[in-house]
């Protein structure tokens, strides 16, 4: 008996086709096993692609599990943002759903209608983490081709997050992001040596309109070279930037919007909401658009 499973290729972040950051989605994944879901994975050759599976219990509507093509991650904010963009397209009107994956449980919130319809995602306030010495911040600087005095003086070389957490490295100008060389080799060994999976490097002198940042992000340890655009780290940006004092608070809110994927030619913005209670960060917001580049179907034997 044959299997056939629904793909959508999706770009996230972006209205623009062919633009922000591709994933696949995949409906109908329970027929699948683990190394059928790899392999289809590798096939589509994303970053990331996203399986959607009934939920297992009450707490949660949908379950998804997240593949590169090299292994599985806890969670993914883009592909989750194209995944819940896909399941509601016969949604009308502002809904929260609660979605479930390796890393846990979150809640997502489809912001208006039709293809116009926004993706908000909502996650636990991440844990801000160790800053790097001196030999560390001097050998992440010499495997992407950067010098002490390209890096933002307000911006200390840190880890944030917690599974999917990221190195996050300031520094003063687009010019900088622009002339960076990274070694995936060196970078790939010192994830491992720093215990994070990526390096976010990021500017506060943006040059794109209506956005406060502009990033770059390599993620060799974990099989993607350079992420055109990704949500789970300007989450992690939002709670840096609030730490550090460089993010102001406005009442129960603060946010910011972030530029990146200019300099691999998939422009995308990510907008970054942060939400507190009386005197504490309670919860941060990622929130993206979508655009749909195709729909097939895979048939399985």
């Amino acid at each position: 008996m044959t299997r056939t499973v629904q793909v959508f290729q999706v770009d996230a972040f972006t209205r623009q086709l062919f633009t922000g950051n591709p994933a696949g989605v995949v409906l109908g994944a329970e027929v699948l096993s683990d190394e059928e879901m790899l392999a289809i994975a590798r096939e589509l050759n994303n970053g990331d692609t996203a399986f959607v599976l009934p939920p297992d219990g009450e707490d949660h509507d949908v379950r998804v599990r997240f593949f590169t093509p090299r292994t599985e991650s806890g969670f993914v904010g883009h592909a989750t943002v194209a995944t819940q963009y896909v399941l509601s397209r016969a949604a009308s009107g502002r809904s929260i759903r609660r979605q479930k994956q390796k890393a846990g449980i979150v809640d997502v919130e489809i912001r208006g209608t039709g293809e116009d319809r926004r993706i908000a995602i909502r996650q636990s306030t991440p844990p801000i983490g160790r800053e790097l010495n001196e030999r560390e911040r001097l050998a992440v600087l010499d495997a992407l081709a950067l010098s002490s005095s390209d890096l933002d003086p307000r911006c200390p070389i840190g880890i944030v997050g917690g599974a999917g957490n990221r190195l996050l490295i300031g520094v003063r100008a687009p010019q900088q992001l622009r002339q960076m060389k990274p070694d995936m080799n060196r970078l790939n060994t010192l994830s491992a040596q720093l215990g994070v999976s990526g390096h976010f490097v990021f500017t506060l002198d943006s040059q794109i309109e209506g956005c406060l940042t502009q990033s770059r992000m390599f993620c060799p340890a974990i099989g993607i070279p350079e992420d055109p655009v990704s949500g789970n780290a300007h989450g992690l940006l939002g709670a840096y930037l609030l730490h550090h004092g460089l993010l102001s608070r406005d009442g129960d809110r603060a946010g910011f919007c972030g530029a990146q994927g200019q300099f691999v030619n998939r422009p995308g913005r990510v907008d970054v909401e942060l939400e507190f209670d009386a005197r504490a960060l309670i919860g941060v917001w990622i929130i993206g658009s979508v655009r749909t580049v195709f729909e097939t179907t895979i048939t399985l034997p």
